[in-house]
């Protein structure tokens, strides 16, 4: 019997046809037979209607084309996610790298490779051994081994592995978490402390205050305040995206013309910005402020030695306070008012520092965490040190010097990248107090791209250690009280500097892993869950809108420790990076004080009228040719965002590593294999990775 295909359920029954016809039978002689089992002659045969040939085969056509089409379709969408990884990988968007940079994720890319190259030998073995018949237990030319012999041998291996891993690799990692975690606990205690402090500050309404408005124009005594000579220095280098808002706001400060003075440091190697500078600055002069430009042929000791060129200057010893603003800084016009009336009847002051507060912290996802670092810094480090010690970091910018108090510490010096730190910790041993200002406000910019961002983080912890080795003999040789040595050099230095890059690289970069493969180093739930928790509630208090992002926060420290660690060793040892500069690019956002002055630069064109005709014909000649520069300067060119992915695949495993301890601690061990899943991991986190920015 030919097999049936099922084509008769495609089509209709056949209906009957003609006339039914009855036949009698009047004499019947029939028998009964009994039959044990169905035979293929009493079978019912379905009626159905004779197909055609065509018919079957325009059917099997069109499953064909559904079939095809379907392959074709996931043909084209897996073709469409190779094009895209291999965009994304190389060209980045269209923008091919530099082969220099391209060198950081060259080991990342080496090991996607070797993950692929495995599995493509594995497949290839697997297609060699079919081809040979080896999957065939009957071939007498293949030796196949006994379950019994694969069992044994794998338990030896299993075995030996862990005798080695109890006597020679579990004792050193276990010592070593021990050591980090008493560090990690003597850091949390010290930033517990530190908000415990802000909070008294809080409660208690504890700041530095003047005695009286010294600029009350009702007031008869206070109205005839000498003000003081005062200084404000602009450092800047290839700042074109920021020179002239910060210049701008520089000019508008209130403060007696006569009595203040503008100096822009400009640093910058380009002659089309130098010569944007330039305009700005003569815009301004025109204008009636006392501003000049200074720029130097060779840029020795980076921002150190711009400063101290410029504050050898004649001029500047009739000078009593410096003011200093970096280039992306936008100061309120009422700063001085604010800053300058505190040295005052306070002649051991040396320095007052304000707040930064920054116009770009809701950008991405970088600056929202940025901004949880800074304002904890601001917040509560530099508060709590003002309030109680009077001694803090200079920041660098934002703040006022008492010039004698610079000459009397020696100056600015060119020996590390931190001068801000240096020329501070300085002052404190000479016996200058600092004054910490946390209602003063300066709008400044964070980096928007994880590579300057990058670049700023390693500067800024290289230098503290490379100035530690330099002052360490000054500061146990110094005159001040022992319990001030103590603070510097093993809480200012080594517990905040030192000691908090080490342990979190340390314990969550290397032990916490490593405890996946090592069960023996098996770190307790409060070390990798509650303290941290608790520690990163306090960081995000003072900044409350982000607590939302406290999960990416906790990985993202964890993993920027590797960066932080790698530049604490550099300066510690003064290796080749650790006197290495980059500017930090800026993004040049206005700020609400711009935006507001929109008018005036909508004037722009009557005020160039008038500086023209109080110039002569030279510096018309000069204005125009400035003008025509300016406007045939290419606009920069906006970098692809670059993502390192290692620090990507370092969070997810930290991640990993974390949800691995707190299952083990629920009595739920077992193991994570992360083989094809890493190599997909890492390609999946580069294509949706710039969503992280």
């Amino acid at each position: 019997m030919a097999p049936r295909f099922g084509f008769s359920n495609w089509w209709p029954k056949e209906a009957k046809k003609g006339t039914p016809v009855v036949v009698k039978m009047e004499n019947p002689n029939y028998s009964v037979v009994e039959i044990d089992g169905p035979d293929a002659a009493f079978r019912p045969v379905e009626r159905s209607r004779g197909k055609n040939a065509k018919q079957v085969t325009w059917v099997l056509l069109l499953k064909a084309h559904r079939a095809v089409g379907c392959v074709a379709w996931i043909a084209s969408l897996f073709w469409a996610l190779l094009g895209a990884v291999k965009k994304r990988l190389i060209f980045r968007q269209g923008v091919a790298m530099a082969s220099e940079k391209m060198g950081k994720g060259k080991l990342l890319l080496t090991a996607i490779k070797v993950f692929l190259v495995t599995s493509l030998a594995i497949l290839g073995f697997e297609v060699v051994a079919y081809l040979k018949g080896w999957h065939y237990f009957r071939n007498p030319s293949l030796h196949i081994p006994r379950s019994s012999d694969l069992q044994g041998l794998l338990h030896l291996v299993y075995v030996t592995w862990l005798s080695v891993r109890a006597d020679y690799i579990a004792p050193p990692i276990q010592a070593l978490s021990k050591f980090c975690v008493a560090l990690f606990l003597i850091q949390s205690a010290d930033r517990l402390m530190l908000s415990l402090g802000c909070f008294w500050i809080k409660y208690k309404k504890i700041k530095p205050r003047i005695e009286r408005d010294l600029f009350d124009s009702d007031d008869v005594e206070g109205s005839a305040y000498e003000y003081p000579m005062v200084l404000v220095q602009i450092p800047m280098c290839n700042e074109r995206e920021v020179y002239e808002q910060s210049i701008s706001a520089v000019c508008q400060l209130d403060w007696p013309k006569d009595r203040l003075l503008i100096q822009v440091l400009d640093d910058s190697d380009v002659e089309s910005i130098r010569c944007l500078i330039k305009a700005e600055v003569a815009k301004w002069n025109q204008k009636g402020v006392n501003i000049i430009y200074r720029h130097r042929l060779t840029r020795t000791g980076y921002k150190a030695g711009n400063l101290k060129s410029a504050m050898s200057c004649e001029y500047v010893q009739a000078y009593e306070f410096v003011a200093i603003f970096d280039a992306d800084f936008q100061p309120n016009s009422d700063f001085l008012k604010q800053t300058v009336p505190h040295f005052k009847d306070n002649p051991e002051l040396g320095l007052v520092q304000a707040r930064w507060t920054f116009v770009n912290k809701d950008e991405n996802l970088l600056t929202r965490l940025q901004n949880i670092n800074l304002c904890f810094h601001f917040e509560v480090e530099q508060q709590v040190n003002g309030v109680f010690l009077n001694f803090f970091g200079f920041n660098g910018t934002a703040g006022v010097w008492r010039i004698k108090a610079l000459e009397e510490s020696g100056g600015w010096l060119e020996r590390t990248t931190v001068e801000d730190m240096d020329i501070a910790v300085r002052a404190h041993l000479n016996g200058w107090k600092f004054i910490f200002l946390n209602d003063v406000k300066v709008l400044c910019e964070v980096p928007e791209s994880y590579e300057a961002y990058r670049k700023q983080q390693h500067r800024w912890h290289s230098g503290p250690m490379h100035l530690f080795r330099l002052c360490l003999p000054a500061i146990i040789t110094s005159k001040i009280a022992i319990w001030k040595k103590a603070n510097l050099i093993l809480l200012f230095f080594l517990l905040r500097k030192l000691i908090l890059p080490f342990y979190s690289f340390t314990l969550f970069c290397i032990i916490l892993p490593l405890t996946m493969f090592v069960p023996e180093a098996e770190l307790p739930v409060w070390v990798i869950c509650y303290v941290p928790v608790c520690m990163s509630f306090l960081n995000i208090l003072p900044a409350p809108k982000s607590f939302p992002f406290i999960v990416p926060y906790l990985l993202f420290e964890n993993t920027m420790s590797v960066t932080k660690f790698n530049a604490m060793v550099s300066g510690l040892f003064q290796l080749g990076s650790s006197y290495e500069w980059v500017v930090t690019k800026k993004a040049g956002r206005s700020s609400e004080s711009d935006l507001l002055a929109c008018a005036e630069r909508e004037s722009k064109t009557m005020n160039q009228l008038q500086i023209q005709r109080g110039a002569s014909e030279s510096e018309l000649a000069e204005l125009n040719r400035l003008k025509e520069q300016k406007e045939a300067a290419p606009l920069p060119v906006k970098k692809v965002n670059k993502i390192y992915r290692k620090e990507l695949t370092l969070a997810f495993l930290l991640l990993t590593a974390s949800v691995r301890s707190l299952l083990a601690a629920q009595g739920v061990h077992f193991y994570f294999l992360l083989f094809q899943g890493v190599t997909f991991l890492l390609v999946g986190l580069d294509l949706i990775g710039e969503q992280m920015s």
